[in-house]
């Protein structure tokens, strides 16, 4: 449904875009993630044919973004960053508005817009003026104006920005609700939110991609320890001299004591069984453990230790 090739953009002297290539399936809920700056904001406006890249193409639905922005443009329902609100409107009036501008008329606007007004939970909110919503409905009334021409492919620009935990909740269950469908391409900085919505990732950093996948794909590319977490009772400094003594260990870093247990954090290279041999150990030892788990890479380290490296290679002069 979205096929970006060798996408640059260039601002004066400034490379914001360096060669992003990137798809998205149909039906995939796709997270594009980055730093402050990176490029999503820039690579969401190319697709939505705000802007004209330097180079590189983009299709949407395989229409070309730049020969054929027109049909691009019907095939996608936006939500920019800023909310494209007239605050003196009426819910009611604004949506109408925007369907007309869809080229939407008559029973065809009616219908839509009582659909998405149903979809975005906007009923109680249908008469009132938008200035005077709270910013929980605002975001809806914008999902609403994304959505009333029944888009097959929806384009979220930070959707839950500024909203509070509650509505947070409220706008990703909304999300996940409309994709049953439709191809969502969500930018956003809030790693809780990939999490809980996306399929898929693709990280953007200073302006190149150095992630596309699942997140337990990027875990594993990002991985470059093992690592398992122990509690065991005794002395930290007799434990931590067995662990380290393991041939397989890299590191032992104790933790906290709590009730007498001393918590470690055991690091190894990857591809080994690291917990099977530490619970041999423990077993060895008769060793009281109290906990003993796999430590996987969350989804923040994931995406430092990818964006670090790109940063790594800008500093040695290999990132242009």
């Amino acid at each position: 449904m979205i096929k970006v090739e060798g996408l640059s953009m260039r601002y004066g002297p400034v490379l914001a875009l360096d060669n992003v290539s990137f798809q998205v399936n149909t039906g995939e809920i796709v997270a594009l993630l980055g730093p402050n700056g990176a490029g999503k904001s820039t690579t969401m406006k190319i697709l939505t044919t705000y802007l004209h890249p330097s180079s590189g193409r983009a299709q949407v639905n395989e229409f070309d973004v730049l020969e054929q922005p027109l049909q691009a443009r019907a095939q996608i329902g936006y939500l920019p960053e800023t909310l494209p609100l007239y605050m003196d409107m009426e819910v009611r009036g604004y949506l109408k508005f925007v369907g007309k501008a869809r080229g939407l008329s008559g029973a065809e606007l009616d219908s839509r817009t009582k659909l998405v007004v149903q979809e975005c939970g906007l009923e109680p909110m249908y008469r009132k003026i938008i200035r005077e919503l709270s910013k929980g409905y605002k975001q809806r009334t914008a999902l609403a104006q994304a959505l009333i021409h029944d888009p097959s492919i929806i384009i979220l620009d930070e959707p839950t920005s500024g909203l509070d935990p509650h509505q947070i909740l409220e706008i990703r269950q909304l999300i996940k609700r409309l994709a049953e469908g439709k191809t969502v391409l969500l930018s956003t900085h809030i790693l809780q939110e990939v999490e809980a919505t996306a399929d898929r990732v693709v990280i953007i950093s200073q302006g190149r991609t150095v992630g596309d996948g699942t997140i337990e794909e990027l875990r594993d590319r990002a991985k470059k320890f093992e690592r398992v977490c122990v509690a065991v009772m005794g002395s930290a400094k007799a434990i931590e001299r067995e662990l380290s003594g393991l041939s397989i260990v890299k590191k032992v870093e104790p933790g906290r004591v709590e009730n007498g247990y001393v918590h470690f954090t055991v690091l190894a290279e990857p591809g080994v069984e690291l917990w099977r041999e530490v619970s041999a150990l423990a077993r060895e030892k008769k060793w009281e453990l109290r906990e003993l788990y796999d430590k996987p890479l969350s989804l923040e380290e994931t995406f430092l230790t990818l964006t670090e490296e790109t940063s790594e290679l800008a500093g040695k002069g290999g990132a242009r």
